[in-house]
Parts: C-alpha cells; sequence; structure tokens
C-alpha cells in the first residue's frame, strides 16, 4: 500500500510546482512504497511541500539514503483572495494583508529539524505570488467564518533560494562575531519573536549556531563550527 495520498484535493499550485520540477520526467513516482510528486530526469525525486514538515519527515529520511531529493518548499510574497458564492459569482476580490518572507521556512522545519542534515537533500525555496479562491459555502473552518479554500493558483514567480548544505544557512544569520538573542533576530531581520525563536531552535538543534550563555532570561547564541555540523551529517538517519 503506498504510503502517500497522491494527487487527492492537489491544489493547482501544488500540481504547478510538481510538473515544473519534474519537468521531461516523471509524476507521481513510486519509490519504496511512498508516492513522490516527480523525478527528473536526472533520478533525483521531487517533492513539494506546503505546509509542516513534519509530517513527511520520516518519508524524506528514507528516500534520500539512496537518492538525491530535492524538497520544494513555496513562500508566498503577495497573495489576492477571491471570494465567490455557491455558484461561482465572485463577490469580491482583495489583496491579504499578510506578506511572506524567506523566514516562513522555520515555522514548517521547527517541526523536523534534522532535515536540516540530509546529506542528499537539497531544499529550494520557491518565492512566488498566488490568487487563493475561496467559496463561501459555510462548510470551511470557523477562523475563516466558515469559507473554504477551493484552490492556490500561481500567479507570479520571483526567484528560488537554494539550500544544499549546512552552511548555506548562514543567509538566516545576520551577525559576524557578535552575539546575540531571539530578540536581537527578530529586530534585526523584521520578523515575530515568535518566528525569530523557531529560527533558532532550527538552528541551534542543527550545530550551525551554539549557546554561548544567558542574558537575563533569553539565551545567547552566535555561529557555531560549521564543520561540526557538516561532520554531523554522515549519522544522520
Amino acid at each position: 500500500m503506498n504510503k502517500d495520498i497522491g494527487t487527492y484535493s492537489e491544489s493547482s499550485l501544488h500540481h504547478s510546482l510538481k510538473f515544473s520540477y519534474s519537468a521531461a520526467g516523471q509524476t507521481e513516482v513510486n519509490i519504496g512504497g511512498y508516492v513522490c510528486d516527480g523525478q527528473a530526469e536526472t533520478g533525483e525525486l521531487i517533492e513539494v511541500q506546503t505546509g509542516s514538515f513534519g509530517p513527511i519527515k520520516e518519508k524524506i529520511k528514507e528516500l534520500s539514503k539512496n537518492k538525491k531529493v530535492r524538497l520544494i518548499y513555496p513562500i508566498i510574497i503577495k497573495k489576492y483572495i477571491e471570494l465567490y458564492d455557491t455558484d461561482g459569482n465572485l463577490i469580491r476580490k482583495k489583496k491579504s494583508p499578510k506578506k511572506g518572507s524567506i523566514w516562513d521556512l522555520f515555522a514548517s522545519l521547527v517541526y523536523a529539524p534534522e532535515l536540516c542534515l540530509l546529506p542528499k537533500l537539497t531544499l529550494e525555496l520557491t518565492l512566488l505570488d498566488i490568487v487563493e479562491k475561496r467559496i463561501n459555502d459555510g462548510k470551511g473552518a470557523w477562523r475563516r467564518k466558515y469559507i473554504t479554500i477551493k484552490d492556490k493558483i500561481p500567479l507570479v514567480w520571483h526567484e528560488s533560494i537554494i539550500i544544499k548544505e549546512p552552511k548555506d544557512y548562514y543567509l538566516f544569520i545576520p551577525f559576524k562575531d557578535e552575539s546575540f538573542t531571539a530578540r536581537d533576530l527578530s529586530e534585526k531581520a523584521g520578523i515575530s519573536r515568535q518566528l525569530a525563536q523557531k529560527c533558532l531552535y532550527v538552528l541551534h538543534k542543527t550545530g550551525i549556531i551554539e549557546r554561548t550563555g544567558k542574558q537575563k532570561n533569553a539565551y545567547k547564541y552566535k555561529i557555531g563550527d560549521i564543520s561540526l555540523a557538516a561532520k554531523h551529517r554522515q549519522f544522520v538517519r
């Protein structure tokens, strides 16, 4: 039995990324009982994940033991929301006030920090704008006033950021030799304290940064010995 659902309830965003990265290769490939989104002509496996990495961490760890894996994580920079009634008539269209950034990665990676150290894994952040179609059908989540998200459609692609080695995570450390706290990172990067804490948790868990002490009740960090983090990759299973 396959250990994944496959194309059930697949959004246009997921569908588009799956085919784009598989290119002339295959989609919906069965590898060791797991269904991968695709496989490029080079043999590299393609997996698209739009949410937390927690549910797929074991899958990625198993697949990357024998094959190279490219994990595609879309970052929604701008989102336009279209609301329809149940007959398909557009009620209104608006731009969401929320803007995404590369730091959103850690909201998903916090549930599977060990993925940072998998030797055969390439993590690719795809920055893009989307249109999110919603239906006012009374069946959605209460926090969205029971409105259902029907589809997510890619609109504009901006760029991709490739992360292959532990050293590539230096991108998220806007400090040099000085120590820093979650508050310092929050202020420097312009992100929430909560997101900064998730970032530091992941980077500390993987040895990319290390703790140097405390400043009142807050941990202080500095850039770790990246050679140790790189060496540790061979023991990740």
